[in-house]
């Protein structure tokens, strides 16, 4: 991929990230988050990993998003003011923010300078069979794990949505 095309696809990510923790609504900022991971994959695409690319955009930009957006409406979630301590949060979050961009200069400026050319990539390389080796060989457990705590978290959403009644006990029986 040339320079500057990846440039401005790595730029475009960085602004949608932002408006993930900048947007006040949790709907805005989820589709900040959908915004980012399509672009994401746009670059996966761009780096001759179609594969890898189209499967971000389909599970993590389509179907994990779209949880999240019922997740989101079954809790009923509202953007809420935050009672005093702006300046306070603001402050923190500067701090933190200039930590990270500290830590990263660190990084690259450690980082060893290229050398020639790089390798040419393997003929299989971004495809499905390729994908799917890796997958169900080497990160299997993580796999696994990935899936069973994503529905521990819906079941839990889903938990933590039930409302009792004034007259009812909170297992949900009279």
């Amino acid at each position: 991929m040339p320079l500057l095309p990846f440039l401005f696809l790595a730029a475009l990510s960085i602004i949608f990230a932002a408006g993930v923790i900048l947007q006040r609504h949790p709907v805005h900022s989820l589709l900040s988050l959908v915004l980012t991971l399509v672009v994401i994959g746009i670059l996966f695409i761009g780096l001759d990993a179609t594969t890898v690319g189209f499967l971000q955009m389909i599970v993590y930009a389509g179907a994990i998003k779209v949880l999240f957006l019922f997740v989101i409406w079954l809790l009923n979630l509202q953007s809420q003011p935050i009672e005093g301590g702006h300046l306070a949060l603001k402050f923190v979050g500067a701090l933190g923010s200039a930590a990270l961009i500290a830590e990263l200069l660190v990084f690259v400026l450690h980082l060893p300078p290229p050398v020639g050319h790089s390798k040419p990539l393997a003929l299989d390389y971004g495809s499905i069979g390729k994908l799917a080796q890796g997958l169900f060989t080497d990160y299997l457990v993580a796999f696994e794990v990935t899936s069973i705590l994503l529905l521990v978290g819906v079941v839990g959403a889903v938990a933590l949505a039930r409302r009792t009644t004034a007259g009812s006990a909170p297992g949900g029986a009279p």
